[in-house]
């Protein structure tokens, strides 16, 4: 199976897995797009620093979960690494399932899915990262809602590289708003459809999403009308959006 002719942008999770290889220390030009990146990877790790990793208002977990990520928060760019696909573990990412693709198809699917993040701006899922908690959709002063301050750099970045490729998009709205969607002119926007007419959101839908990712990563060629038409689920169908 030869590798993907478009690039595909899934969600983050907000569930990761702990630790990482301490032989590679993620920093913040880690990754095809640290160059571009890296200086704003740095303002946002230094200011969750000053802010101790962040409250739980911030950051939306208590306890535990709340503690875990203030320590991860409090040392971003010298925390070990995983590759992005092991470190997302939602349900997104269950679905999709990568660790069972044959080996010559995980390293081209991993090369075409791109991730928006809160903390590292845009991360190819074969790049490395580390444990980290912040949303998209969160307000940090003095950046403001962090879709909206990344906006203009992630463009850019997106755009530089996947130059002429169709960039396909399965991202729910909060990170959706981390773009500039009128300067990306080889946007195919895919949306899920509920069979009868509910609303599309929660673990089914996740669920739904990885396994259409999953779906269009293993399918042949660029048609995308075909593609959508041959997913099957019982609960949703797929569309292609103008």
């Amino acid at each position: 199976m030869g590798a993907p002719s478009f690039f595909l942008l899934l969600p983050p999770s907000e569930g990761k897995a702990t630790g990482g290889d301490k032989k590679q220390k993620f920093t913040s030009q880690s990754g095809v797009f640290g160059p571009a990146l890296g200086d704003f990877r740095e303002q946002v790790a230094e200011r969750l620093g000053d802010l101790k990793g962040g409250d739980g208002k911030l950051l939306g977990v208590k306890g535990d979960l709340l503690a875990r990520a203030q320590e991860a928060n409090r040392s971003l760019l010298s925390a070990p690494s995983l590759p992005a696909w092991q470190r997302y573990t939602g349900v997104v990412w269950d679905h999709l399932d990568l660790p069972s693709f044959s080996a010559a198809a995980r390293t081209a699917a991993t090369k075409h899915i791109i991730v928006p993040s809160g903390f590292a701006g845009l991360v190819r899922s074969d790049d490395p990262l580390p444990d980290y908690r912040l949303k998209m959709g969160a307000r940090v002063a003095p950046f403001g809602l962090m879709s909206t301050w990344w906006r203009d750099d992630l463009t850019d970045a997106l755009l530089a590289h996947t130059k002429k490729s169709p960039v396909v998009d399965l991202l729910p709205q909060e990170h959706r708003a981390a773009f500039d969607w009128p300067r990306i002119d080889t946007l195919v926007r895919v949306d899920l459809v509920s069979r009868t007419g509910g609303i599309v959101g929660g673990h089914n839908a996740k669920a739904a999403k990885g396994l259409l990712a999953r779906h269009f990563l293993l399918s042949k060629g660029s048609d995308f009308e075909r593609m959508v038409a041959t997913f099957a689920h019982p609960e949703y169908t797929a569309k292609v959006s103008s």
